[in-house]
């Protein structure tokens, strides 16, 4: 058995399919198959349910999964160590979500200096990426405070105000009530802090919509959509330009703090300790904050 074949097959496991493995990894599908027959025969079980729409674990494949991720995860850390010195090298992948307005600096700082560090970012929302940081998948992301995982460890960014916002054609809050509320997924900071005001205030929202982008929402409450809750940072060009209004909410809802979460269990590498020092002296060094949108 080899960490290849095992990566193989967590892939496939992933992706439900053969042609989906084989295009992440960039194999051929012949040899993503006979890796699978020959696991599948040095085991002596069989690890997949093939059907028409694709292959599902067995039991025993369930039970594979897991000893195989953590074969694979021990296996990467083993190599960041041993890499690991004054010049960081190898993988960094790291989550965010989407309105955190010193990642452009951030990244920018990081990947001039360190130029042979592979980083790759992933944007989500931030319970999403919680789970992605403590399951392995991520070695670290900026994320809205929440009560804290006991196997994470948290960096502060900084602190913003939330506002509440519209189009030009509303006045007051009351009007905003019977507006939609245009928002990322479930588990996303900034919704869960508007949806604690509605709560709060005995307020039921007449319409929820779900969106994936940032600038999708923006773009929707410019036309007058509905409203959303967002940092006051993302959307200023846009109240400079005159396209929409702020609403200022409580206190309670409207600071919010930005945070790196990493695990507490993790060999700190050098490639993932820089990152952090980039983090710390960009909040020294930053004067006036860049906006993760396009003005």
């Amino acid at each position: 058995m080899e960490f290849k074949d095992l990566e193989i097959f967590q892939m496939v496991a992933e992706k439900g399919t053969v042609t989906e493995a084989a295009k992440a990894l960039s194999y051929v599908q012949s040899n993503i198959t006979s890796r699978i027959h020959k696991l599948e025969t040095e085991l002596n079980t069989p690890l997949f349910n093939r059907h028409n729409r694709g292959m599902s674990l067995t039991p025993e494949g369930k039970k594979l999964l897991v000893y195989c991720e953590k074969i694979l995860t021990l296996t990467n850390e083993m190599k960041k160590v041993v890499q690991s010195g004054e010049d960081p090298s190898g993988k960094l992948e790291i989550g965010s979500v989407e309105t955190v307005i010193q990642l452009p600096t951030i990244l920018s700082t990081y990947t001039k200096k360190y130029k042979n560090v592979d980083l790759s970012l992933l944007t989500g929302v931030t319970d999403q990426l919680q789970q992605d940081v403590l399951n392995h998948r991520l070695d670290g992301a900026f994320v809205t405070e929440t009560d804290r995982h006991p196997d994470l460890i948290s960096h502060d960014v900084f602190e913003e105000e939330l506002v509440l916002i519209s189009d030009n054609s509303t006045t007051s809050l009351d009007q905003l009530i019977h507006k939609p509320f245009l928002c990322f997924s479930k588990g996303c900071g900034y919704r869960a802090r508007l949806e604690a005001w509605y709560k709060d205030q005995n307020i039921t929202p007449q319409k929820v919509m779900e969106f994936g982008t940032l600038e999708t929402i923006l773009s929707s409450v410019v036309i007058g959509l509905g409203i959303t809750f967002v940092p006051r940072s993302a959307v200023s060009h846009l109240e400079k330009r005159g396209l929409i209004q702020c609403h200022i909410l409580p206190e309670k809802y409207s600071k919010i703090k930005t945070i790196f979460i990493r695990r507490s269990n993790a060999y700190l590498t050098s490639t993932i300790e820089k990152f952090i020092e980039t983090i710390e002296h960009t909040n020294e060094e930053l004067i006036e904050p860049l906006s993760f949108i396009n003005n």
